[in-house]
């Protein structure tokens, strides 16, 4: 097993057992168990596995989602995910902008894009910091996007 493989399956195991609130924190418990490890690459890591950030009792935990398969989220976690986190949600032509709290762009981000047929029409996603590119396909546009994404948001 590769050293990657190994830190990844030792961070599935600590989000499963420790309520993580923080890269910073993730790296601390990762250095814990003898694996010494730069906070960009946990980032990655999280991406890599499909880990959102949930609410939990008031606070934010990262959570990697209840399925055996990364890449598919479950209908009720990509709803969770843009009620916690999408803020607003516009369109123009092809393209929908979601806004985001600071910081939280990659986390709708990765639940759009392994959300498989959860949000119909999206050809791809670019996060920054608190805002989110959407693009759609030119069949369906950006409006009809813009429209699951705040029905999913509960705007």
């Amino acid at each position: 097993m590769s050293a990657k493989m190994r830190r990844q399956h030792l961070i599935r195991e600590l989000l499963s057992s420790h309520e993580v609130g923080s890269q910073a924190q993730l790296v601390q418990l990762l250095a814990e168990h003898s694996v010494e490890v730069a906070q960009a690459t946990v980032c990655r890591d999280l991406v890599e596995l499909g880990v959102a950030k949930m609410r939990t009792a008031g606070r934010t935990v990262y959570a990697i989602p209840a399925t055996d398969a990364p890449e598919a989220l479950r209908s009720g976690t990509l709803r969770r995910v843009f009620s916690d986190w999408v803020l607003e949600v516009r369109s123009s032509l092809n393209l929908v902008v979601l806004r985001t709290p600071p910081g939280s762009a990659h986390v709708v981000a990765s639940a759009i894009d392994r959300s498989g047929n959860g949000i119909e029409g999206v050809v791809g996603t670019v996060a920054g910091d608190d805002t989110l590119l959407v693009v759609a396909c030119e069949e369906l546009g950006g409006r009809a996007v813009a429209e699951r994404c705040r029905e999913l948001a509960g705007l």
